[in-house]
């Protein structure tokens, strides 16, 4: 998962587990969405284009999120890429401020 999806995330969609690490409500997410079948190969209505080798895969929480997603069969694994919303325009959920805080927070040094 990159990076990017998980500030993505943080910044529009909000963690609904409690975690401060987004990765595993991601992923969580984005396996039962797959596992029911929520893959289509068409990009989201507003999306600019696809993206070449690019799946899209709709949450089973928030009917609005799309994530993007890269399948590596051989590997048989799935890439989170980003995330889409469908249909939402104006500001992020999660006010800026918050996710900025949770990047500006630097672990101490154990000594």
């Amino acid at each position: 998962m990159t990076d990017h999806a998980v500030e993505r995330f943080r910044q529009r969609v909000a963690a609904r587990e409690g975690g401060l690490d987004s990765r595993l409500e991601i992923a969580g997410r984005v396996a039962r969405a797959w596992a029911a079948g929520r893959v289509s190969d068409t990009p989201p209505d507003g999306a600019r284009k696809p993206a070449l080798g690019a799946l899209y895969v709709a949450d089973l929480v928030d009917r609005d999120v799309v994530f993007v997603v890269r399948h590596d069969r051989r590997a048989g694994e799935l890439v989170v890429i980003t995330l889409w919303e469908r249909g939402r325009l104006g500001e992020p959920r999660v006010p800026r401020r918050f996710t900025d805080a949770l990047r500006e927070r630097k672990p101490t040094p154990s000594h």
